[in-house]
């Protein structure tokens, strides 16, 4: 059942759409149009390239834009990605406790009340690495290269899962530490010890080393030493597609287990889908379609 009683039956579809900077490589909509096929819901999703400095002005224009007489449904939320995440949170009415500890959002709910900033990238790469790579976190140490909107994300979910360390590099240790004392109090509550590094210092012998920093999106080499992976490490780029090729072709060169960031878009899109729709889709199926649409051609 949708959780609109505003909707009428008779009305085009609700939108919703992607917002960044660049925008146009997005799989998101084939994400959602695929999870709105699964569950009955009648949606469309698109891409929307926002100027660096009219972020605001370009979700106001999204909302604006519905126009039932011209088949453009009421605009009922959007996916934030980069650069924009952090500027989400000012602008909400509410935002959940995981987008406030984040201070960053990937998903905004437009309410009639105001919007709701949310953020799903924690429970997607979690959901992926737990649930369909089969990880074990507990007791693992882990390295997180970048302070960034991606690492905000996922760092709160991160240490709930109760790992034995988790280290936070980036090349601005200034960002790391802001990041590490916002998570402070949660990694105290949880009985996880959580520091912030240099990437020339951040330790060695991790079991999972999580790649949220932007070195794959430039085509950079990997910002950290081999030594890093401990054996049978798990290494994981939040990239995906050839963006992620370098950093996964660095861990299998030194033993370790890649994983690129795919699963974790398909399974944080779901937990929008459910913030916006009520209903959590099924991810397994996408997720396959999803990887052979991008493998191309066999």
């Amino acid at each position: 059942m949708m959780p609109f009683p505003d909707h009428r039956p008779d009305a085009p579809p609700d939108r919703y759409a992607v917002l960044g900077h660049p925008v146009a490589h997005s799989q998101s909509p084939f994400i959602h149009e695929a999870f709105a096929r699964q569950t009955g819901q009648a949606i469309a999703y698109g891409r929307i390239e926002a100027p660096l400095d009219r972020f605001e002005a370009t979700v106001q224009a999204f909302i604006a834009s519905a126009d039932p007489a011209q088949g453009l449904g009421l605009a009922r939320g959007c996916n934030i990605t980069l650069p924009f995440k952090f500027q989400v949170i000012a602008l909400a009415a509410r935002s959940t406790p995981r987008a406030l500890l984040a201070q960053a959002a990937n998903t905004l709910r437009f309410d009639a009340d105001g919007w709701l900033a949310d953020n799903t990238d924690g429970v997607g790469l979690m959901r992926d690495l737990q649930q369909a790579a089969g990880l074990v976190l507990a007791g693992r140490r882990v390295l997180l290269i970048g302070a960034g909107g991606a690492a905000a994300g996922v760092l709160g979910p991160l240490i709930e899962a109760r790992p034995a360390e988790v280290v936070v590099a980036n090349r601005t240790l200034a960002k790391a530490d802001s990041l590490v004392q916002r998570h402070g109090a949660l990694a105290q509550a949880c009985q996880v010890p959580l520091r912030s590094a240099t990437l020339a210092d951040c330790g060695r012998g991790f079991d999972l080393v999580i790649n949220s920093s932007a070195s794959s999106l430039g085509g950079g080499p990997v910002p950290v030493s081999p030594e890093v992976l401990g054996p049978r490490a798990f290494a994981v780029d939040l990239m995906y597609g050839p963006a992620a090729r370098l950093f996964l072709d660095w861990a299998a060169a030194h033993g370790a287990q890649g994983r690129d960031g795919l699963g974790m878009l398909v399974e944080q899109a779901a937990e929008s889908f459910q913030v916006w729709r009520g209903v959590l889709p099924q991810t397994a199926p996408v997720l396959a379609a999803l990887r052979a649409r991008l493998a191309g051609p066999a």
